[in-house]
């Protein structure tokens, strides 16, 4: 179950780092309503929202990201935390496939295992969360594809109100990019690579500007947090995720496969309730 992915050797260190293999399963046509992807471990369903841990490795700050829309496409893709074991789908606006008007300029997808609580107001945003994972902008050069699961090391974090709601924005870069190991902090990518953060940052304000929107609003006057900033976001999501996954109630799927936890469902009853 665990497959080593990646070895980067540089003149300092030699980080291995370690995953577990997973495919997808693309149920429906893509493009269409029906359209649903998959995740799976050893040949059986998981789900992406709860199985993959978020953290690869702690220690070098490198975080599992969940890719939804990779660079250059504009379906807008997401985990649904709704449907059960939480495929990818694309999202829908009034009966119709939502799209964004202009193409992602990065990577973009989720962290497992972390939820934005719409019950809880964060003392820095004044805004409760928007009921999601919590979102990565991988400025990797590597083009992504939708399902993959890709290690990434974290940069910084910006803080988008949307709609009234905290939509924390992850930067980030895949380990195996040429500049990962020469980025370690926001400095380190203004010094290296303004241009990424410009264009990154650009695209996050304005992406709703061309349906006639105004542009999101940001906390701290927009400006890109720092990385041990961005660390403490993501375990206070990942706290939120791991109480929410054993509440009472809840509108989010939070069946998974991981055994001892609420929700744990065995890969016969996924199988059963799935029907394919």
């Amino acid at each position: 179950e665990l497959a080593v992915l990646d070895i980067l050797v540089s003149s300092f260190s030699i980080v291995i780092i370690v995953t577990m293999a997973h495919t997808t399963k693309q149920v429906g046509e893509v493009g269409t309503l029906e359209s649903k992807l998959y995740f799976l471990r050893d040949g059986q369903v998981i789900s992406p929202f709860h199985d993959v841990p978020v953290w690869a490795d702690k220690s070098k700050f490198i975080a599992n990201m969940v890719v939804e829309i990779p660079r250059g496409t504009n379906p807008k893709l997401e985990i649904n935390t709704k449907e059960f074991m939480n495929p990818i789908k694309q999202d829908v606006k009034d009966g119709k496939l939502r799209f964004i008007h202009d193409k992602y300029p990065f990577n973009y997808g989720a962290l497992p295992q972390t939820w934005e609580s719409p019950e809880f107001t964060h003392p820095d945003t004044q805004a409760k969360g928007d009921n999601d994972p919590v979102d990565v902008c991988d400025i990797g050069s590597k083009l992504g594809v939708t399902g993959e699961i890709k290690q990434v090391k974290v940069l910084g974090v910006w803080a988008m109100i949307d709609a009234g709601e905290t939509d924390w924005k992850i930067l980030a870069i895949d380990v195996t990019d040429p500049l990962a190991e020469q980025l370690h902090d926001i400095e380190d990518v203004k010094r290296l690579c303004p241009d990424r953060i410009e264009s990154t940052f650009t695209f996050l304000r304005d992406y709703k500007i061309p349906d006639g929107k105004g542009p999101n609003k940001f906390a701290f006057e927009g400006q890109l947090r720092d990385r041990a900033f961005a660390v403490v976001i993501i375990d206070e999501c990942y706290k939120h995720w791991a109480e929410h996954l054993s509440a009472e109630k809840s509108a989010l799927s939070r069946f998974h496969t991981t055994q001892g936890q609420p929700g744990y469902l065995s890969h016969d009853e996924i199988k059963g309730r799935l029907a394919w």
